[in-house]
């Protein structure tokens, strides 16, 4: 049953329909697949078994009888540790929210339930999903599939890894600083961040429990092992939330182009701030030598369409205070004394850092007006493009590191070094411009690490980049499954 865990979540879905499979058969070997790595991997660290057995049991009931409660009626899948879950502790990786079980699902979860799906276990994250590791003092590190020195992402990174080594079929992440195509990319897996606010964030930590507001820049979205997967949960996620549906509905425009060779590329992978590793570049040049092959008109830009330096500067002050706002008020009071204690031009990362998080609401303002001006250039660029193709960032998955101050961290690129928060340099366009990015495997590097895309689109247009991601993946080869598994 180890070729079933690797079938697609629309393939399974298939299989259980026509009562090949099923739930609770399925549900077994997924459960032993996490049994058999678990400790290896350290992926999925929380299971209900009880339940998803019950739940299983139930939905092979309810199809014997010729009754099917949605698109993934029968499907087992994980869930990101972030998302609260009925019944089940919800940790988001915090020592203080150890012992926290929520009384109701997360908003997307609950569709993912009233679709069909059997939840039955969480997977791994960082701190208050602030990494691109995942790793806490509640459940421990996480190991990347295809080299267990190095890190699978963050934070979602519990996620790709269980996706990419058949314990889970689909799962659902999110993404504020590439928490979902970081994982994808450095875990050779598929995902898809939504265009902001089309899928409810009710229920996500952070931030924290019991909290109803929407943060900025933060979307929900899915990882799986193929594009047409990523689709089939967008559907059953995507729409408003309970406070709004009285109003309006969401109706995405479909795919810009139906043939491959119809689309219009633009492709950047070269910035003077953010160099690409050479290892990453040339498997990113690589998969555009097959689209022009293919027949597709790719331009390739020397620079970005936007000054990433300029975007990071409105991006890190958009950004930051949202991640300080679970930070407990002496944790504030320390920052905010830090960032008073240094000159205005002090280039220490770490008073950096203290400044961003305790900014003004001025502040915030002037960086919110440098995003939507940036928001009208990237319009002005679909105008003329279908999708832009990006590096998700510079680098294939990176050893473990987790020394506690993050700003203080050093990656090397080409053999020079560079701040780790720099990391953030070519994800920051599409989050903060609330664009749909879908990041696909494009291939491996001379030392067997995964690297992913990032294919861009714009504002609302997630069919679109979903379509070409699928097409994209048919060129370069789309998911395989790490040695060993």
């Amino acid at each position: 049953m180890g070729e079933v865990a690797f079938r697609s979540a629309s393939e399974l879905v298939g299989m259980l329909r026509r009562r090949e499979i099923s739930s609770r058969e399925l549900l077994e070997v997924h459960l032993a697949r996490v049994a058999k790595h678990g400790k290896a991997l350290n992926a999925v660290v929380c299971l209900d078994e009880e339940r998803a057995r019950a739940d299983a049991s139930a939905a092979d009931a309810e199809l014997a009888r010729g009754r099917a409660r949605g698109p993934l009626h029968g499907l087992p899948m994980t869930i990101k540790d972030t998302f609260e879950t009925a019944g089940l502790r919800t940790t988001a990786g915090a020592p203080d929210l150890a012992s926290h079980t929520p009384e109701r699902d997360a908003d997307a979860v609950a569709r993912l339930r009233r679709a069909g799906a059997i939840i039955f276990g969480k997977t791994n994250v960082p701190f208050m999903a602030g990494d691109w590791q995942s790793f806490n003092a509640i459940y421990g590190t996480t190991n990347n599939p295809w080299n267990a020195a190095r890190v699978p992402g963050g934070s979602s990174g519990g996620a790709a890894a269980a996706v990419a080594t058949g314990e889970t079929p689909l799962e659902l992440g999110s993404d504020i600083g590439g928490s979902i195509r970081v994982p994808s990319h450095w875990s050779g897996v598929c995902g898809h961040k939504p265009s902001w606010g089309i899928v409810p964030q009710r229920g996500h930590i952070p931030p924290l429990p019991g909290m109803l507001a929407s943060p900025d820049l933060n979307v929900c979205g899915p990882l799986a092992r193929s594009v047409d997967d990523l689709s089939l949960a967008l559907d059953v996620l995507a729409g408003p939330g309970e406070l709004d549906s009285v109003g309006w509905r969401l109706e995405l425009p479909p795919a810009r182009r139906s043939r491959l060779v119809d689309y219009r590329v633009t492709a950047c992978f070269a910035d003077e701030s953010y160099p690409v590793d050479s290892s990453v570049r040339a498997l990113l040049e690589s998969a555009v030598e097959r689209l022009r092959r293919a027949g597709v008109n790719v331009r390739v830009l020397e620079r970005p369409p936007i000054d990433l330096a300029e975007a990071r500067r409105a991006y890190d002050v958009l950004l930051l205070p949202l991640m300080a706002g679970s930070f407990p008020a002496s944790a504030l009071a320390s920052f905010k004394a830090l960032a008073d204690s240094a000159p205005a031009e002090d280039p220490n990362p770490v008073i950096a850092t203290a400044r961003a998080f305790t900014a003004s609401h001025v502040t915030w303002l002037a960086a919110n007006e440098q995003r939507e001006r940036l928001r009208a250039r990237m319009h002005e660029l679909f105008r003329e493009t279908d999708v832009l193709l990006l590096p998700v960032n510079q680098l294939p998955a990176i050893p473990h590191m987790q020394e506690p101050d993050m700003p203080l961290r050093t990656l090397q690129v080409n053999g020079k070094s560079i701040p780790y928060t720099d990391l953030l340099g070519w994800i920051a366009p599409a989050t903060m411009c609330k664009l749909p990015a879908t990041a696909v495997p494009v291939g491996r590097t001379p030392d067997g690490l995964p690297v992913g895309i990032q294919i861009v689109g714009s504002h609302l247009e997630d069919r679109t980049t979903l379509d070409f991601g699928r097409r994209l993946g048919e060129l370069t080869g789309g998911f395989t499954p790490p040695p060993g598994f």
